[in-house]
């Protein structure tokens, strides 16, 4: 089957593995198409600023001599399949800087191991995403590569800190997209640029090289244009990891199988902004409400419900702080020049904070968790909006507002995608229309306790009913910057 470059690039990962695997294409095709996208729209965008072309033709050269396939009967094999890994994640022989001017020219010798595990299942790295500084922001800019643009819109952000690989995905450059979610760093670019972002449960996927190993904060996770390609890199990337000691075995029946077959939820709780606590745009509210009833069509009761957040704002700030001081405080103390202003903000409140406050957040969190565990016994789904406001001005390294209030602080306009990071419950954003500049909108579904089986089944029921996965990949477009509500 002979396919253009432009008609490769425009393959869902699920159609690309398929024709890998039938021979209709080899590695070294999607690998060429990539590199002639990336070439073309990389100057509008500038989301893969680290390229390992020369290194990803070798390993095509390699699978195709019938090497490195031991995982190939395994879920979630890639068939030689070229996919981006965000620029937090070491890639052997690949510059790698974290964002940061510290680590302009380091080249790491050894993988992180999602890395590993994402190459030994078929994965082809190449790209390295563009990211904030150390992952830290909710608009990609650093000053290694400089800053991220959406392909919606150039004058907006992508996002952060998965922006990178928001935007590549968006503009055709890859088909799948490795990323890392704190405060919803991939649901949020997810939202922005009309794409599909899964923040997994904590131990779905190894985190490996971090020095917050105990902490579920932070986690690993795919992002594609479709739900059933996030299916399927989740299952390249699920399972137990020996180098992280809160990873659990993979499932038995495979994440791509459950969207296969998928089953509606049969209660669905959609709330806009948990009774207030969590300032959203009022456009967005509406969307995203109207969105949401599309799970009646599906069979499903919806319903205006939501765990209580408690004073949970304050206390992930605090945890957030504390995980600051774990990651920056010694390089805070050597290199402070060279970090930016948020960061040494947010290690430095968490050095002066006390026992006390540290312990009043862990037991907010815990009073959440069983707050939403009874939640859960009552709904299948909770539903939100995917990020409180559409994307703005690229030159921002927040919205200045929402919904007209001011916000206080860089962290402001996350609380929305940082409320379930704190019940360590699996969300992920879904495209769900567009704001009345263009803007995408994305709604945000969350599951059960390690429920990504059904969370994805419920994701990929309401993709197809919304019809928006065929509007991406798109040629980037130049706009301006929407007045502030």
């Amino acid at each position: 089957m002979s396919c253009s470059r432009d008609e490769l690039c425009r393959l869902t990962a699920t159609e690309a593995v398929l024709r890998l695997k039938r021979g209709e294409i080899t590695p070294l095709d999607l690998i060429d198409a990539a590199a002639r996208r990336i070439a073309e729209v990389e100057p509008a965008i500038n989301a893969l600023p680290t390229l390992c072309i020369e290194r990803a033709r070798a390993h095509a050269e390699r699978l195709m001599r019938g090497e490195g396939r031991e995982a190939e009967a395994e879920p979630g094999w890639l068939a030689g399949l070229p996919v981006a890994i965000k620029d937090l994640a070491d890639v052997a022989g690949v510059r790698t800087t974290y964002g940061s001017p510290i680590f302009r020219d380091h080249v790491p010798t050894r993988s992180h191991p999602v890395v590993e595990r994402i190459e030994r299942k078929g994965g082809i790295v190449i790209a390295k995403s563009n990211t904030p500084e150390f992952g830290a922001g909710g608009s990609t800019f650093n000053e290694v590569f400089g800053r991220t643009r959406n392909p919606w819109n150039t004058a907006l952000t992508s996002g952060g800190s998965t922006g990178g690989g928001a935007a590549a995905l968006a503009a055709g450059e890859v088909w799948l997209a490795h990323g890392s979610d704190h405060a919803g760093s991939l649901r949020r670019p997810a939202t922005y640029c009309s794409v599909v972002g899964l923040r997994p449960s904590p131990g779905r996927v190894t985190r490996g090289t971090s020095n917050s190993l105990f902490s579920p904060l932070s986690v690993q996770g795919p992002m594609a244009r479709t739900v059933a390609d996030v299916a399927l890199f989740l299952d390249a990337m699920a399972g137990e990891c020996r180098r992280d000691p809160l990873t659990f075995e993979a499932p038995r029946r495979s994440f791509a199988a459950a969207v296969l077959s998928p089953i509606a939820p049969k209660r669905v709780a959609y709330t806009a902004d948990f009774g207030g606590k969590v300032p959203v745009d009022r456009e967005t509210r509406e969307i995203c409400a109207k969105a949401a009833r599309r799970f009646e069509e599906l069979g499903a009761v919806v319903e205006e419900a939501a765990p209580d957040l408690g004073n949970i704002a304050e206390a992930f700030l605090t945890l957030r702080s504390q995980h600051f001081v774990v990651e920056r405080e010694l390089m805070l103390a050597t290199h402070r020049d060279q970090i930016k202003p948020d960061i040494i903000w947010n290690t430095e409140r968490g050095l002066r904070q006390s026992p006390s406050e540290l312990a009043a957040a862990e037991r907010e969190r815990a009073a959440l968790f069983r707050r939403a565990f009874e939640f859960f016994a009552a709904y299948d789904l909770l539903v939100t909006p995917g990020a409180s406001t559409p994307a703005f001005d690229v030159d921002l390294r927040m919205p200045e507002t929402v919904d007209g209030k001011k916000l206080e602080n860089y962290l402001g306009a996350s609380l929305i995608t940082a409320a379930t990071t704190i019940m360590a419950l699996p969300s992920v954003a879904v495209p769900c229309g567009f704001d009345r500049y263009g803007r995408p909108v994305g709604l945000q579904m969350v599951g059960p306790h390690r429920g990504e089986a059904g969370l994805l089944q419920a994701a990929v029921l309401f993709e197809q009913a919304m019809g928006l996965s065929s509007l991406v990949p798109i040629v980037p477009r130049s706009g301006a910057v929407p007045p502030a509500v």
